[in-house]
């Protein structure tokens, strides 16, 4: 009888993947709490939320009610002329607990398509209100905003967006305060957030044609797990009331606890004119995103004129079961104390992570919310750094599940680990890091 592996080497092509060079994939069988279980009998915990998205843990029983209610009272219906309670509701719930000012959802269904949304928006909110030259972006350095091609566009040049690059469109780049490899040469403990400057001249130069800044706020992930001072963001908000351009908040990854807030703009008291949300959004469970804007952006959509309309849909925006889902997840954060146990897991990072500074080869280290970060000395990073292969399979050994992003480390679990997993997973990295 053939193996998963097997059957899965005839038919699959999977993401991110050499399948020249490439391990075999793992080959899961079932998931409960924070392990998973493969077919040929290992237990494997998975450290990095199952890509960033598991927060409540693998087969959650609330979650998993939630689901089966849902699918037997409605599954899904068109969300062009029609509407339903699962996603009036999170709506509702969303707007509660977003920075007041953000009253307007729109769905979609993952962290690519809701940064496109936003592009979108912004660029035609300025063409609706009579200025059609504001359609430039302004992003920052080490950026990733996803895998279309405005989400690319608006991404770093990188190994992910190379091949395509005939096919993007060209934006403007400020630095990011990337503080162990700062890009004006400064150290963190004497710097006034200089790097905030090369913002401004980007603002001032296209102030009649810069449409949005985008941002990934207090974390940027895929670029390199690079923490930021919240005087960057505080900073960045008041530039673009200054220079009177939007300001797009790309929260895939960090909104829902993942930063140690709710979301990740929390850590600088400001309001986003349009935020994304999308991975934590239904706990790991279904496809789900939601691009929020303001009151004001939504009324330069309102015209007797239909082609103002803002035309965009997918077919599944909305999918009842994907927001009765979100429902529950955001059930538990207020019933289980969701954001006290993220509170604890980073003062345990914290403490844990902050002694692998003296190891041989390690540059860096950096912890945020529920998110620890070891970042390797080396003079070229990137995804592609050879450490991040050998270091994966080392972990995964040991029964742990880890992607580095080539020199950069990050242990990233679902928040329902308990302290004895985390002392242990933490033991596992000292000992690979150290040689052992």
């Amino acid at each position: 009888m053939n193996t998963l592996l097997d059957r899965d080497r005839a038919c699959l092509w999977h993401p991110y993947t050499q399948a020249l060079t490439q391990p075999p994939p793992l080959p899961i069988v079932s998931a409960r709490g924070v392990y998973l279980y493969t077919e040929d009998g290992r237990r494997i915990l998975d450290g990095i939320s199952s890509w960033w998205v598991n927060i409540h843990g693998h087969s959650h029983p609330r979650l998993n009610q939630a689901l089966a209610r849902q699918a037997a009272e409605l599954e899904h219906v068109v969300f062009a002329g029609c509407t339903h309670r699962p996603a009036v509701e999170l709506a509702e719930r969303l707007l509660e607990m977003l920075p007041s000012g953000l009253s307007r959802i729109f769905y979609s269904d993952n962290g690519s398509t809701a940064v496109e949304v936003a592009l979108k928006l912004a660029c035609q909110y300025w063409r609706n209100r009579g200025q059609p030259q504001r359609r430039r972006f302004v992003t920052l350095h080490h950026a990733y905003h996803g895998d279309t091609v405005g989400a690319m566009s608006v991404g770093e040049d990188s190994v992910f967006t190379r091949a395509f690059e005939p096919l993007l469109f060209p934006v403007d780049r400020a630095h990011a305060p990337y503080c162990y490899r700062c890009p004006l040469g400064l150290d963190r403990s004497t710097c006034h957030i200089d790097c905030l400057g090369d913002l401004e001249r980007h603002l001032r130069d296209g102030s009649d044609t810069v449409a949005a800044v985008l941002l990934e706020p207090m974390l940027q992930a895929a670029g390199g797990m690079i923490v930021w001072p919240p005087e960057f963001l505080a900073g960045a908000r008041r530039l673009c009331d200054h220079y009177g351009t939007l300001l797009i908040a790309d929260e895939v990854l960090t909104g829902f606890g993942r930063t140690g807030r709710m979301f990740a703009c929390e850590h600088a008291a400001i309001r986003p004119d349009i935020i994304c949300l999308s991975k934590a959004l239904t706990a790991g469970y279904l496809p789900l995103a939601a691009t929020v804007a303001t009151e004001s952006i939504y009324d330069a959509f309102l015209s007797e004129d239909r082609s103002k309309a803002f035309f965009h849909g997918h077919s599944f925006t909305a999918n009842p079961l994907a927001c009765a889902v979100a429902l529950a997840s955001l059930d538990l954060f207020r019933e289980t104390g969701t954001l006290e146990r993220v509170a604890a897991l980073e003062q345990q990072l914290r403490a844990g992570m902050e002694t692998l500074r003296g190891l041989p080869g390690v540059g860096d280290v950096r912890i945020l919310g529920g998110v620890g970060i070891v970042e390797l000395a080396s003079d070229s990073g990137g995804y592609l750094h050879g450490a991040g292969p050998r270091l994966a399979e080392s972990f995964l050994q040991r029964g742990v599940l880890l992607r580095p992003l080539g020199n950069v480390l990050y242990f990233m679990p679902p928040y329902v680990i308990t302290e004895a997993e985390v002392a242990w997973v933490l033991e596992q990295i000292r000992e690979v890091l150290a040689g052992g």
